[in-house]
């Protein structure tokens, strides 16, 4: 499982103009995408990385900081540029496999009392976001 953690002032996810996903105070935005052998563990490890890495002022976490987190779902983060001028996605987990981690991934951060907002899986997402830092960190699990 992979995910991009960018600090934010606030964020929002907007699908065919409409908002389904916003946080509006600091916190994280975690782009997150899923592989094809992904599991509960990788889950876990996802959502207790994001809650508790100190990446948040004052090298506090999203836990110390009450701090929201918006999740996108984001396959093209599993993107191979090594050959070629088009990406291959081979890495990527189909949408029948990445949605439910995907999704798991914001009920354990739920389940640790994080406030969640999410955008809408497999949809065409505008996000939009204001950079905190700017502090952008690649999680790879």
């Amino acid at each position: 499982m992979r995910a991009v953690l960018q600090r934010v002032s606030r964020a929002a996810v907007r699908v065919d103009g409409e908002v389904v996903g916003e946080i509006t105070r600091p916190g994280l935005v975690a782009l997150v995408g899923a592989t094809h052998d992904d599991g509960p563990d990788q889950v876990e490890t996802t959502a207790r990385k994001i809650a508790e890495l100190r990446i948040l002022h004052g090298e506090r976490s999203v836990l110390d900081e009450a701090a929201p987190v918006l999740v996108v779902s984001q396959f093209t983060i599993y993107a191979d540029t090594r050959k070629g001028r088009r990406p291959s996605w081979n890495a990527a987990a189909p949408a029948p496999v990445a949605e439910p981690l995907v999704d798991a991934v914001a009920d354990a951060l739920r389940g640790r009392g994080v406030e969640v907002a999410t955008g809408r899986f497999g949809a065409h997402m505008e996000v939009e976001l204001v950079g905190d830092g700017p502090v952008t960190i690649v999680l790879d699990v």
